[in-house]
């Protein structure tokens, strides 16, 4: 039922039309395990008091005018008609929760859109594994967004009366080792190039230019086969001892080098001496672009002139990786997948990508925007994002939170998507894969692990080398 009273509908932006486009229609899923019983009625009254509950976003349905152009029309929300109750264990045979969980998400991966005639979200609170499932559409705003809301929705397990702390990516300044007038003609210059070449390969990619066939390549129709859901488990204690190893390091550099590694170790477990060395397999990763990185104050995100404004505030960049025999040194995966990060960082490939997008939108329309996206990822190999979390545990509606993690509905033309979530001294990658072409997703994320603690090791093996010689 509408609103009553008198209320303008309001035009959905570029990017939240283009999540609802049939080719790129995207829905987030957000898992939240609990320690203790899940209380239904508890998670009904928080969520109506929460800013999921009074966000003008989350009380809007999606309605289309007679030219076919997407609004926001405010409704009266029915908390009952979202929230989800489901009482038994989704999967009788699995006794690890986790792993059931997984499986029902995956399920909802696939050919499960959300409801248009409710706002677009859903909370599924699946009471006998104390899992909090959410739902929400990606034309309601992005990760960092969504995970921000949710976060002024929590409080501190140390603290109940406080918020999670806020805490962004540290930056620090370079130093400069060139007279500052050169260096800064250098800088520009770099960067000009830079921009040009990614901005150029974006072009192509999103055109004709295609990764070769591997046994992790999607293919047509690829994103309505059946999915398997499996989770990658890292200490970032252990991230953060790798990082000592190569200067001015990231947890992002980290990351990247796990996935590169990883791939190369299931691609030689798949198909053993079937690929070249060097073979480029191309990820698609978010950036956010807002002035201030990391999670962001819900407040901030409401005001419309505000530099960390809600909505889809990202771009995207090309990260490409390598596949190279096991036996290699693991930290060499990690200096590769540093320079590459360092030089997408000293482009505006991410800036002009959502430029681009919208110059796309209002010269052609968003048909030709959304089929540029979708050759895009036809023509890549996998997804890839890496979003902040709480540094300590939080509660939610009282409720102590043990892990969090995000995955997405199934994209187009992709059998692999991973989405990294930090929470509490930990990450967890969920691992969605298309099961007939990845069938073993599990080993995947045992991949990975491994990755880490081989690339740990070997960063301590040459701490203690360097000691030696000091």
């Amino acid at each position: 039922m509408a609103w009553p009273g008198t209320f303008s509908d309001e035009p959905l932006s570029p990017a939240g039309r283009l999540f609802l486009q049939r080719k790129t229609d995207v829905v987030i899923h957000c898992i939240a395990r609990t320690k203790n019983p899940i209380d239904v009625d508890g998670a009904k009254a928080t969520i109506m008091s929460s800013p999921m509950g009074q966000h003008p976003r989350f009380c809007s349905l999606l309605v289309r005018d007679e030219n076919g152009f997407e609004h926001w029309r405010k409704t009266r929300l029915d908390v009952d008609r979202h929230v989800i109750v489901v009482k038994n264990r989704v999967n009788e045979d699995e006794e690890d929760d986790e792993v059931a969980v997984n499986r029902y998400v995956a399920d909802l991966s696939v050919s499960s859109p959300l409801s248009t005639d409710k706002p677009l979200w859903e909370v599924h609170l699946l009471t006998a594994h104390k899992h909090v499932v959410f739902r929400i559409h990606h034309s309601l705003g992005d990760g960092i967004s969504l995970m921000s809301m949710l976060m002024a929705s929590c409080r501190k397990v140390s603290d109940p009366d406080a918020l999670p702390m806020m805490v962004p990516e540290k930056t620090t300044e370079k130093r400069r080792d060139s007279p500052w007038l050169f260096g800064s003609m250098w800088g520009f210059l770099k960067m000009a190039w830079l921009t040009l070449v990614f901005v150029l390969e974006f072009l192509l990619r999103s055109l004709f230019v295609s990764d070769r066939k591997t046994a992790v390549s999607g293919g047509d129709g690829v994103e309505l086969w059946p999915r398997k859901l499996a989770t990658a488990k890292f200490l970032l204690d252990d991230m953060k001892e790798v990082k000592k190893a190569i200067p001015d390091t990231t947890i992002n550099d980290v990351l990247f080098g796990i996935v590169s590694c990883g791939l190369s170790r299931y691609l030689d477990h798949r198909t053993p001496n079937a690929l070249h060395e060097g073979l480029r397999m191309t990820g698609v990763a978010m950036v956010n672009l807002r002035a201030k990185p990391g999670l962001q104050e819900i407040s901030k995100l409401m005001k419309d002139n505000s530099e960390t404004r809600w909505g889809n505030r990202f771009g995207v960049i090309l990260l490409p990786v390598f596949y190279h025999k096991s036996g290699n040194d693991p930290l060499e995966y990690l200096k590769r997948a540093k320079v590459m990060v360092d030089r997408k960082k000293q482009s505006l490939e991410a800036y002009f990508s959502y430029r681009i997008g919208d110059l796309i939108v209002t010269l052609l329309g968003i048909k030709y925007a959304s089929l540029i996206n979708y050759k895009l990822l036809c023509n890549t190999t996998f997804t890839i994002s890496n979003l902040i979390g709480p540094l300590e545990d939080i509660t939610l509606s009282g409720n102590p939170i043990s892990s969090i993690k995000v995955s997405t509905s199934s994209l187009p033309q992709q059998a692999l998507t991973m989405h990294m979530v930090s929470y509490a001294g930990k990450a967890e990658m969920q691992i969605l894969v298309a099961k007939d072409i990845i069938p073993d997703p599990e080993f995947l994320a045992k991949c990975f692990e491994d990755a880490l603690l081989e690339m740990k090791v070997a960063a301590m093996e040459a701490d203690k080398a360097i000691g030696k010689k000091s």
